[in-house]
């Protein structure tokens, strides 16, 4: 069974919905970055998405525009990325770890190579933000070939076409956007219709993640309710680390108890 079955599995004999945070790899810089991360585990996330640092990254908002200049101001690579990759499966091996970046990170080193690189690393997904479903076609044959789950995202106004596709191509699980734009808590997020979390599960699509927006334990709360297999929350996890750059020990505070109260809204009634 893969991580991402073994935790929804887990979570479901829980009476459980997945909290996601979301962080950028290397921010502020490497080793601050591998104490964030395994704080967020050691916190309760039940699984993590993480970004690889890009000077173009345009369905960001500024919140995680910054994380990625610390980071690039840090001289992280993606391939210091993925060495920080390999040293957290190290540490927790049944944790689902996903990517969340962009295409040209990936075609400079060759869709192949990319892809064969995060597997070694114990990845488990990737998330490429700026190609559609209709251009996922390259990535879609290598994800299967190299065993790592392409994941597809969902718009509050998919077709039903488009729903179609993604319950033929998705694994891991589906992102779900809780509304259109870029990331940012400075827009909440808003619900989606119990109406299209049915047709994700009608066309047998990957359990379906709430997405953008979400800043709060009731936002998780009502996700869950709605239908949604977990939330994904990465604004508000960044700038926990953005407020408290000069003193990391409140940093790592601050992320436990952000951590502990999202999780603790997966709960449910």
């Amino acid at each position: 069974m893969d991580r991402y079955k073994a935790m929804f599995a887990r979570l479901d004999a829980d009476n459980q919905g997945a909290f996601v945070p979301f962080v950028m790899l290397g921010d502020p810089d490497i080793d601050t970055s591998e104490r964030i991360i395994s704080q967020l585990i050691d916190s309760g996330a039940d699984a993590l998405e993480l970004g690889i640092p890009y000077s173009d990254p345009i369905a960001d908002g500024p919140t995680i525009q910054a994380a990625s200049i610390r980071a690039l101001d840090s001289h992280v690579t993606p391939d210091s990325c993925f060495s920080l990759l390999k040293r957290l499966r190290q540490r927790y091996p049944d944790t689902p770890i996903g990517l969340l970046l962009y295409s040209n990170l990936v075609m400079a080193k060759g869709i192949d190579n990319f892809y064969t690189q995060a597997k070694e690393a114990g990845v488990d997904s990737i998330l490429i933000a700026d190609v559609p479903l209709r251009e996922a076609t390259p990535f879609l044959e290598v994800a299967k070939s190299t065993g790592v789950a392409q994941i597809l995202i969902a718009p509050p106004n998919a077709t039903e076409e488009t729903l179609s596709q993604i319950g033929e191509h998705s694994h891991g699980y589906t992102y779900l956007l809780g509304r259109a734009g870029v990331t940012g808590v400075e827009t909440a997020a808003d619900t989606p219709a119990d109406a299209l979390i049915n047709k994700l599960t009608e066309y047998q699509c990957a359990p379906p993640l709430l997405g953008f927006g979400i800043s709060t334990p009731q936002q998780v709360k009502t996700a869950i309710k709605a239908g949604a297999a977990g939330a994904i929350s990465g604004s508000a996890t960044v700038n926990l680390i953005a407020d408290n750059l000069d003193d990391i020990n409140a940093m790592t505070k601050a992320l436990d108890e952000f951590v502990g109260k999202m999780k603790a809204a997966t709960k449910k009634d």
